[in-house]
This record gives C-alpha cells, sequence and structure tokens, in this order.
C-alpha cells in the first residue's frame, strides 16, 4: 500500500517523528517498520527522523504486505450499502434498523461484510451501532488508517450526535446525565444504572421537539461509549425511547426510535473538517406519526 499527501497549512513546526507519531498517530511498531525499511518520503526525498516537516510539504508511506497483513471476510451484497462518503481511506454509511455492524461469528454476515462487497476490498469496523438502532457507520479501508481512527476515537476527537424520540414531554432544553452503567444480572442482553459497580457514563440531552401526544424528540451526544448508554440514561429518567425492545417493551412503535444522525471528525490524512448527517426512512415515517 502507498499512500501520498500534502502537510497542511495549519500543520505545527515540528519533526518527522513528531508527525508520524502526535499527528497520523501511527502505532510504534509500524513507525519503526517506516524507518526501517526507509518508506517514508518527504518532497521524493528520505528523510532522517529529527528532520524538520512544513506546511506544504508532500509525504509519501509504503507499507508492505508483511506490515499489513489481508484480512479474508465473507462477501455481502453491496446493493445493501447506503454509501454516505468515500474517500482512498475510508467509507460512512447508513445503517439500517435490524442489520448488526459485524457479525459474531466468522461465517455471519453483517454490514461488514455488505461495505467490504460494495468497496471491493475487506473493509475495518471502526465503531459500531446496536442492531436495532440505524444511522452513520464509519469504516476503514485499509489496516493503516484503522488504528489511527481508533485513536481518534479513543481521543473523542469522532463527535457522534443521535436523534431518539421518547416518551414524555422533556421539560428542560438541556440535560446531563452522568448515571454509572453496568450489566443487568438478571438479563445478559441488558445494562442497568449501578451506582455502586456500574461505569462512569456521561449523556447530553438537548430537547429538539415536542409533541402534542405526549412524546419528545431529543439530540443525544456521548461522552463515554457505554453498551446501551443511551437507551438506559434515558430509560432510567422515565422517558424511554420508543419502539425499544429491551427497555420499553410495552411501545408499539415499529422500530427502535434511535438513529445516529451526525458524524464528525477531522480526517487524520487529509485534515479535512468532515461532518456527515442522515436520516432513515423508517425514523422519518414513525417521526411523522407523532407529528
Amino acid at each position: 500500500m502507498q499512500f501520498t499527501f500534502t502537510l497542511p497549512e495549519s500543520l505545527p513546526q515540528m519533526t518527522v517523528k513528531q508527525f508520524l507519531e502526535e499527528q497520523l498517530l501511527i502505532p510504534r511498531k509500524i513507525r519503526h517498520f517506516l524507518r526501517i525499511k526507509k518508506n517514508i518520503l518527504i518532497n521524493h526525498e528520505e528523510v532522517h527522523w529529527n528532520e524538520m516537516v512544513k506546511p506544504g510539504d508532500v509525504c509519501q508511506l509504503t507499507f508492505d504486505e508483511e506490515d499489513y497483513p489481508q484480512k479474508e471476510i465473507l462477501w455481502g451484497n453491496p446493493d445493501l450499502v447506503e454509501e454516505v462518503y468515500q474517500d482512498q481511506h475510508l467509507i460512512i454509511v447508513n445503517k439500517p434498523e435490524g442489520m448488526k455492524t459485524h457479525g459474531n461469528q466468522p461465517d455471519e454476515i453483517a454490514l461488514l461484510n455488505h461495505v467490504s462487497a460494495y468497496v471491493g476490498q475487506t473493509c475495518y469496523v471502526v465503531h459500531r451501532l446496536d442492531m436495532e438502532t440505524s444511522g452513520l457507520v464509519l469504516f476503514a479501508k485499509n489496516p493503516f488508517i484503522l488504528p489511527i481512527l481508533n485513536r481518534l476515537l479513543e481521543k473523542k476527537e469522532i463527535a457522534r450526535e443521535y436523534w431518539a424520540l421518547v416518551e414524555g414531554q422533556v421539560g428542560s432544553k438541556e440535560l446531563i446525565f452522568r448515571d454509572k452503567i453496568g450489566r443487568d444480572r438478571h438479563d445478559r442482553r441488558k445494562r442497568v444504572v449501578d451506582a455502586k459497580n456500574g461505569q462512569q457514563a456521561e449523556t447530553h440531552i438537548n430537547r429538539l421537539k415536542q409533541f402534542p401526544n405526549k412524546t419528545s424528540l431529543v439530540r443525544c451526544k456521548l461522552k463515554t461509549g457505554r453498551t446501551h448508554q443511551i437507551r438506559v440514561h434515558l430509560s432510567y429518567h422515565k422517558h424511554p425511547i420508543l419502539g425499544d425492545p429491551l427497555y420499553n417493551s410495552r411501545s408499539k412503535a415499529s422500530r427502535l426510535m434511535l438513529h445516529a444522525f451526525r458524524l464528525s471528525f477531522t480526517h487524520p490524512l487529509t485534515f479535512e473538517k468532515l461532518s456527515f448527517t442522515a436520516l432513515s426512512d423508517t425514523f422519518e415515517t414513525e417521526l411523522k406519526k407523532n407529528g
């Protein structure tokens, strides 16, 4: 694999080593391979690790096959993929509800398999959505960009915004839930608020609209990424999501009314600020019923 890109005007003064480590977030093992194999060129010339790079420099990275062995997976159905954005390194798709992001077994077909068939090469999951949740999902198109995107996710530099239709009229325009979340001892599928043994969790809620039938549309932003975090927090605070089979089984909505609406981040190689939104036909249909 070979990648060539131009360093942005906003790049601060730094060495080649700092650029690979701090800007591109390339893991130590891969930086070692680049250095000993002389597989990094700046302006088409070999460079020393402590040389300075500057805005406008052209960086070329080459990775040998043994650096990133290709993983083979089963192909899915490319017709099931709704592309929102794609470039040389990554693809963002709009996942329908009722589909797993990735399978639990090697022979299980899920969104990852469909995306790989659509792209024509093995892709890699950067983050996942619950099967019942629809919305934007980010995939890496090569194993080089995967750890870089994973590090951005860990550093909370990939912003995710969800829309949820909940029971009750949310009284405040802004809410912050910080209840700890742990496993449900009685149902392994579920999570519960557990002040003693749970993990830290923080969800920011903004009310978008109130409907006459005593439901509310809210925007949810995650500061942590616990399993079922939004679903648990909203249910615990008496605003369960419509159609939630685990936390609101009495709801008659046709689907879980939780959708990953917006995905925003700075591209780690082009340094372009990216922000995408998408809705689901089924989400919009159910939303109109409440309007």
